[in-house]
């Protein structure tokens, strides 16, 4: 009773002595600004203390490390322990050019490969449609058929190297995951032994990438259930969806917004997947998250740890999990492509880093650091290895591996982090009231909360509220490119050739009957996986599967505003 009467004391002496200090020293100075705020619009005061943080109970909503509620690190040991994964994202033009660079990352120390596929594959277009010409090879690998995929990972062990595959629509990452599957077992490599990722994320086929027609919301979302599904029953370490949080901070929501639609998506997944028939923890260990590391470093690192609560809080009170690697908040960051600036491209350097301690600092398990003429070109091997040395600098140099959550207790964070996490609460609820992330899509209220974000953003920017070096400040008149730009090979007629010779070279019955299967398992409302891997290996192409898929279930136009 003493103690509590010592610290009630102490704590009104505090109050007492702070709000002397703001109104006779603090408030007889002045600030640069009027006010000042984080990226997403949460006010900083100028000062923490801890009367900031008196009602936090630490076993309750800290803890340590690797116990619940995980908000310091999923791991006991975190980086002292095992470092996070170096997982540099790559890909450009045919699948051998891109099979050299992720060779060379890999020989560069990278410990994980990140592949990219362009425009075309991540839509669900053959190189050879003419609706995708002028993008065939363009910001990332192309990929039409299993032979893409064998030539991608040839000389690589995959049953020993971590895979991303960065399949970010569903109608996408049915096809191409089916096909690194398929390509596994015809090495005579069992499933089991593949460990990696998927985005496979359907707010990203109906919400961010759009163009130039898609799957229709449920539709779309059944295709990503099934992923998980297959995968859970018979790829069981291999992640098969990443809610990617990245490119939906890449449109222009706020990091609230980020959190809140990811935990949105895996709570309608969750609920579908109950409903098929699976236990909570024979799935949810496997869910992972790709989130951005964008230009404010608190308010990105107090978004890390807010989203792990929040998580542990759902996935325990709404779905009864119990396994605890199904109440972790497990993610991967790539620093934020959207703050890259063209202009003074070197200075990307500098972001890029500053990004990547964020990400670090908030817990990461693997991190992407952006080259520095992202925001020109695809990059060069120089700046790709730049990217690399940048993280290898972060993990070796800087000392920030040393102890676990170091920034856990700061005033200012923990005060952050709360306000971060009751915001993305009040989003999470809002979606529910709509009747989930599915209706919210359908309704177009995601899409006009994005757009409503990224407007907020450009005006900060053009009024100058929002300083960008080089951009609106510090700007270098006439100025001339210091680096050299990517200029990739000539991938169309390369991917042409290939398909011509594969629809020429392959069994076209045993084709036709593999794309009626696919219609078929539509029609009963089947798992499409298992059918399509079977389906690839009759060398049947991503495009044909993709407009297979949009035959039986349509196609779907955003409600415009």
């Amino acid at each position: 009773m003493k103690q509590k009467t010592d610290d009630q004391k102490a704590a009104a002496r505090l109050k007492k002595d702070f709000k002397k200090w703001h109104t006779d020293i603090y408030g007889s100075h002045k600030e640069r600004k009027p006010h000042f705020q984080t990226l997403s619009g949460i006010a900083i005061e100028p000062l923490y203390t801890p009367l900031d943080t008196a009602n936090i109970d630490y076993l309750k909503d800290l803890g340590f490390p690797g116990c619940e509620p995980y908000i310091r690190g999923v791991h006991p040991t975190m980086y002292r322990g095992r470092v996070w994964t170096h997982r540099q994202l790559a890909g450009f033009g045919p699948p051998e050019e891109t099979n050299n660079r992720y060779k060379f990352l890999l020989q560069q120390g990278a410990t994980g490969i990140n592949g990219v596929f362009d425009y075309p594959t991540l839509r669900g277009y053959d190189s050879d449609d003419p609706e995708v010409y002028a993008d065939v090879g363009r910001g990332g690998v192309a990929i039409d058929t299993i032979e893409d995929m064998r030539v991608l990972f040839d000389g690589i062990a995959i049953d020993k190297v971590s895979v991303s595959l960065v399949t970010c629509q569903p109608i996408c990452n049915i096809s191409i995951q089916s096909m690194y599957f398929a390509n596994a077992q015809q090495k005579g490599l069992s499933l089991n032994a593949l460990t990696g990722t998927s985005q496979n994320d359907f707010l990203m086929e109906t919400a961010i990438t759009t163009a130039p027609s898609v799957l229709p919301p449920k539709a779309s979302f059944k295709v990503s259930c099934d992923a998980i599904e297959f995968c859970t029953q018979n790829v069981p370490r291999w992640n098969p969806i990443s809610f990617a949080g990245y490119n939906y901070r890449e449109a222009g929501c706020t990091a609230p917004q980020e959190v809140a639609f990811v935990i949105s998506c895996a709570i309608a997944c969750c609920e579908e997947l109950i409903r098929r028939g699976l236990d909570i923890d024979s799935f949810a260990p496997r869910l992972s998250y790709f989130l951005s590391a964008h230009n404010d470093l608190f308010e990105e690192i107090a978004k890390y740890r807010a989203a792990r609560r929040v998580y542990h809080r759902i996935m325990k009170a709404r779905f009864g999990a119990t396994d605890p690697r199904s109440l972790m908040f497990r993610f991967h960051v790539q620093t934020a492509g959207v703050a890259l600036t063209a202009q003074q491209p070197l200075n990307n350097i500098a972001r890029a880093a500053y990004h990547a301690l964020s990400a670090v600092l908030g817990g990461a398990q693997s991190v992407h650091v952006d080259a520095y003429d992202e925001a020109l070109c695809t990059p060069t091997e120089l700046s790709s290895l730049t990217a690399l040395r940048t993280q290898q600098i972060l993990q070796m140099e800087t000392g920030v591996t040393n102890t676990v959550d170091p920034l856990g207790g700061s005033y200012f964070v923990e005060s952050l982090t709360n306000k971060m996490e009751a915001e993305v609460e009040r989003i999470i609820s809002e979606i529910d009231s709509m009747g989930g992330i599915v209706k919210a899509v359908e309704k177009g209220w995601i899409h006009n909360e994005i757009a409503s974000a990224a407007y907020q953003y450009q005006v900060d920017i053009e009024s100058g509220e929002m300083p960008i070096v080089g951009v609106n400040c510090f700007k270098i008149e006439d100025e001339v490119l210091p680096i050299e730009l990517f200029k990739g090979p000539e991938t169309l007629l390369i991917q042409e050739e290939k398909l011509k010779r594969n629809r020429k070279d392959r069994n076209s019955q045993e084709a036709a009957k593999a794309l009626d299967a696919i219609t078929r398992c539509c029609e009963r409302d089947g798992n499409l996986m298992g059918v399509i891997v079977d389906a690839v290996k009759t060398r049947v192409t991503e495009g044909e599967i993709s407009k297979t898929l949009k035959a039986f279930y349509g196609i779907w136009h955003p409600p415009l505003f």
